[in-house]
């Protein structure tokens, strides 16, 4: 066959599995707000504004582009996602023109590629390429906005152009591919660094070139250069770029008393007179390998200046404007993510150092002190940049006692997790050893949290439940039953649940023994190529793993940050499938073995994992994060303010209000951003219809540095008005501060419990309490507050708290029981649909934080029948984040229900039991422990028949479970007896019910005798 007929094929297949792959994310495309970040990158891509570091302004760039097609607001996230779509195509395309040129490298060596060979080597690349489309974690990504979609299509068009560099070795202008490259790398900067990690990849191209044959010193040479190529781009082009940026705009400014910014662009000057002057000297001088450095380097910058997006939407004073990267030293500060702290992944401190906190001592036993980073901001007053924490000799200097190489186990708080995988005794207060260290890395950080991830794409995946290391939930299966049994239990008598789990994908291995069988194929046939695959499998794949330390457990499972792995493992599918054709060619060199092959390959790989995965990819009429942002909007009164705790509280709420302009009255604050002062500074702006919150403190009072905490130090008996308590927060009285170290002095507060008066005329008048409600008002309300310390957002939570007067009506999302979260006064709370108001009318919480405030049936009963259950009448996937969140409707519900029956109101409570049962199916939705009163309830409103149909159906799911588990052994019921007993406190709740409340005795003694019948199951475990 002639090389354009295969080139023309190879071109025409390549699009065909670009357009099935647009097709399948297109379809099952989210059309709104996703969960997680989402919502922050789709409100800050539309407005261009800055999200959380490091920053993805080329996304951000390009989301704006794609948000400009949409026909309207309520259409502009669906763009963003299509964008996602888009370019995980794309990705599908470079990975198969990728693949078809890898393999035919090992089927033309011979010189030789006839008809059954095109065949053959476009078949397996289709197949390989395919797998990856319809791959678990892949297809997650593809389908909303995030930047891991378009991070693995520069990561794939990266590789695709390497290999096209390659080709072009010896030929004149070669290295245009090399210019084009550095662009992209210098681009991937704007969307994630991940891009980046298949540097090395690139590099071992060239090297190949360069090395004819490798001997072991040539090879680790080579290894040193492609790993040091990466350190250089990622560790020191970039950082030093904005130091030097930073270290101008301070001398200029400072030194010389320019004004502000003109030390940025002197510096961007002298880089681009350095190009200019260095070009020209390479050139003039015949230096190419000088000459073609240095235009990759300028190609790398010129596409790293999508970053000058961030501080010119910072100083544009943008309405999301994450740690406000206005100057070079902020976007420095920014890049290198100074808000979450130092981390070294080689020599850090072990969880053990709270036990055992010794200072690190001089040669005279003198406690050693270190500075902390100095923090710079702008004064305009001086025209100086000034320097406002107090960075000398700030901090004492930890010893080394609990101190270790490549350190795994550093939370304190997550102690116990760590000793449960390590195996370290309970009580344990001594450092983990090295093999203890090891363990946990290579048990959780690699198995779990790779190899499991692995094994989901192209083995199976148990369910789409968060695994904890149990048997239960996030393991990966085969499907067949022997072998699945082994690693997590039996297999058999399933419940229904498990079994209609829509993430329960089975593949019984088959993609990953393609994998594998292409991987030693690759290796035994093309060794320099397979190296080159390997150090991509490794970087994105390992290397992630070693470098963000993953902890247990994380609050979401993150397979998707080592998708780039996976893309490789999907290219040896490929080559798993040529590796066959050519073995059977041995025998019999016929075109149907390569047609025969290649399709019952695309029927147990691709074709099955598309048959599996798209009822849990399939996102085309989801709406649950959209309609649970609008539920907590739309709970509050005009004007309110709305504190949030997380992301999944949060970001849906600014997408709401920054692209679809909904409720912008409302004043949204995150408790924990109110830690920073750029944030604090925000929250003191107007935003759109909302006002800038009520505070005291001025910017020089919590800037950087300042009031980070408060300690209490008891000395007065007295309850304080929160009024005194904040002036003396505010107070730059010496008196007000305590000497913590030698000339360190931080705030503190005499007495930890204050007093809120209220003013009833005020509540009264601006709708906070209802006329109806007038007699049950306080006086005033009580808080003790924390009895060790404030940190910065607690302070500031409590002086919105002073200043507010009652003029705004303040509201909490819930989500957490720490009392903090509700300025400790979780006894003056008014659950108002989704959202817990804050009123002067105390009701005692004796129920945990699913108990919480008092409930106004009237008006909450108008907000539940509004609310849409994140569906418009059609079936739609119910993912597990969907299903957690479902908690806050139902206890919502039961909560009104219950008021409800109490006034006697027994045709709305059924309405609205109704509501909730119907639309809420609880085997769809699960969480069985909040789905308890649903039998009782019924009971109580006198309607038998439809309690029985709840019962029957929550009693029916137990059984199923406790069947299940009474097949495991002793060993493991020991391990899931929490488990079972929560299944059979679950059980026993509702034969309780059904005991009190129904008058059928045949039905009566029937649940009874089944939950007696259930316990003989687990005799051992209970005597």
């Amino acid at each position: 066959m002639e090389e354009k007929t295969y080139q023309k094929w190879n071109i025409i297949t390549g699009w065909v599995v670009f357009a099935i792959s647009l097709i399948t994310y297109t379809l099952t495309l989210e059309p709104t707000v996703s969960f997680w970040d989402c919502g922050e990158y789709i409100s800050t891509a539309v407005k261009l504004e800055v999200g959380h570091p490091p920053g993805a302004p080329l996304f951000q760039m390009l989301g704006a582009f794609f948000a400009m097609f949409s026909f309207s607001a309520s259409n502009v996230a669906y763009m963003v996602n299509f964008m996602s779509g888009l370019a995980s195509a794309f990705t599908i395309l470079f990975m198969f023109w990728s693949l078809t040129n890898l393999i035919k490298r090992i089927a033309i060596k011979n010189n030789v590629l006839d008809l059954n060979k095109t065949i053959a080597i476009i078949g397996s690349a289709a197949v390989g390429s395919l797998t990856y489309t319809f791959s678990d974690s892949f297809w997650f990504s593809a389908v909303e906005a995030e930047v891991y979609a378009m991070s693995s299509f520069l990561m794939a068009l990266l590789f695709w152009l390497g290999l096209k560099w390659e080709k072009s070795f010896g030929q004149p202008r070669n290295n245009r591919w090399l210019i084009l490259i550095s662009l992209i790398i210098g681009l991937s900067f704007g969307v994630h660094i991940l891009s980046l990690l298949v540097i090395p990849s690139l590099v071992f191209l060239y090297l190949n070139y360069y090395y004819e044959k490798y001997t072991v010193k040539t090879f680790i040479i080579a290894n040193a250069i492609a790993i040091g190529t990466l350190a250089f781009i990622f560790k020191f082009l970039f950082p030093y770029t904005l130091l030097f940026f930073s270290a101008s705009e301070l001398f200029f400014i400072n030194n010389l008393g320019l004004p502000f910014n003109t030390g940025t662009i002197i510096a961007g000057i002298v880089i681009i007179i350095g190009f200019y002057f260095g070009l020209k000297h390479t050139r003039k001088n015949n230096m190419y390998l000088g000459n073609t450095a240095l235009l990759s380097i300028m190609f790398v910058m010129i596409g790293f200046s999508c970053w000058l997006m961030l501080p010119i939407r910072a100083n544009a004073n943008t309405i999301i404007n994450e740690n406000n990267p206005s100057s070079a030293r902020e976007l420095l500060a920014y890049y290198n993510r100074e808000q979450y702290g130092d981390a070294n992944i080689f020599y850090d401190t072990y969880y053990s150092e709270k036990y055992n906190r010794e200072p690190a001592t001089d040669a005279n036993g003198e406690t050693i002190m270190e500075d902390v980073k100095p923090k710079y901001e702008k004064d305009e007053k001086s025209g100086k940049y000034i320097i406002v924490n107090d960075y000398k000799n700030a901090q004492q200097k930890t010893g080394d006692q609990h101190k270790g190489f490549i350190p795994r186990m550093v939370v304190p708080g997550l102690e116990q997790n760590y000793k449960m995988i390590a195996g370290i005794p309970k009580n344990s207060k001594e450092r983990p050893t090295m093999a203890q260290n090891l363990k946990y890395m290579a048990e959780y950080q690699f198995g779990y949290m790779y190899f499991r991830y692995l094994f989901w794409n192209f083995v199976g995946k148990q369910n789409d439940i968060q695994g904890n290391m149990d048997p239960l939930n996030g393991n990966w299966i085969t499907g067949i039953n022997a072998i699945d049994r082994f690693f997590i239990g039996p297999q058999t008598n399933l419940p229904s649940d498990v079994i209609n789990n829509k993430g329960r994908n089975i593949y019984f291995g088959i993609p990953f023994i393609l994998g594998i069988i292409g991987l030693i194929y690759q290796y035994s046939k093309d060794k320099r190529n397979f190296y080159n695959l390997l150090l991509f499998f490794a970087f994105t794949g390992f290397a992630i793993i070693f470098y963000t330390n993953p902890k247990p457990f994380e609050p979401r499972e993150r397979d998707y940050a080592v998708v780039g792995s996976f893309y490789i493992f999907a290219m040896w599918v490929g080559f798993g499938v040529y590796a066959i054709i050519d073995k059977i060619n041995e025998y019999k060199n016929n075109k149907l073995v390569a047609i025969s092959v290649t399709s019952i390959c695309l029927l147990i790989s691709p074709v099955l994992m598309a048959s599996e995965n798209w009822d849990d990819h399939d996102r085309s009429n989801r709406y649950t994060a959209y309609f649970n942002a609008k539920a907590y909007l739309d709970s509050c009164d005009e004007n309110a303010i709305l504190f949030t705790i997380g992301d999944n509280d949060t970001f849906p709420l600014w997408y709401l209000q920054e692209v679809e302009k909904y409720r912008t009255d409302i004043k949204i604050i995150n408790s924990s951003l109110l830690a920073t002062d750029w944030y604090i500074d925000q929250m003191k702006r107007k935003a759109y219809e909302s006002d800038p919150i009520p505070s005291q403190l001025t910017h020089k009072q919590y800037r950087h540095g300042s009031l980070d905490v408060a300690y209490h130090i008891d000395q007065v008996d007295d309850r304080w008005n929160i009024d005194d308590f904040m002036m003396w927060i505010s107070s730059s009285d010496k008196r007000t501060y305590i000497e913590v170290t030698d000339g360190k002095f931080e705030k503190f507060y005499p007495t930890n419990k204050l007093r809120l008066t209220v003013n009833k005329e005020t509540v009264l008048a601006n709708g906070t309490v209802k006329a109806k409600d007038a007699d049950s008002i306080v006086d005033y309300m009580d808080m003790d507050v924390d009895d060790r310390g404030l940190t910065k957002n607690r302070i500031l939570m409590l002086d919105i708290l002073a200043n507010n007067n009652w003029k705004h009506p303040i509201y909490f999302t819930g989500g957490a029981n720490a009392d903090e979260e509700y300025i400790w006064l979780k006894d003056y709370l008014q659950l108002d649909g989704m959202a817990y108001k804050l009123v002067p009318i105390k009701t005692k919480n004796e129920y945990g934080i699913l108990g919480m405030g008092r409930i106004d049936s009237d008006d909450l009963y108008e907000k539940v029948k509004d609310w849409n259950f994140g569906h418009h009448g059609k079936d739609f996937y119910l993912d597990v984040e969907s299903r957690k969140n479902s908690i806050s409707y139902r206890n919502t519900i039961s909560r009104l229900v219950e008021a409800l029956i109490n006034e006697g109101k027994f045709d709305k409570a059924e309405e609205i039991l109704d509501l909730s049962f119907n639309k809420m199916p609880i085997e769809e939705y699960q969480q069985y422990g909040v789905c308890l009163g649903f039998p009782e309830q019924y009971y109580l409103i006198n309607k038998p028949e439809k309690a029985r149909i709840a019962a029957d159906l929550l009693i029916k799911t137990f059984q199923e479970h406790l069947t299940y588990y009474s097949q495991f052994n002793s060993y493991d019921l020991n391990y899931l007896f929490s488990e079972v007993e929560n299944q059979f406190k679950m059980y026993q709740t509702v034969a309780a019910d059904v005991n009190k409340y129904d008058k059928d005795t045949d039905y009566k003694d029937m649940v009874e005798k089944s939950f007696l019948e259930h316990i003989k199951l687990f005799e051992e475990i209970f005597q």
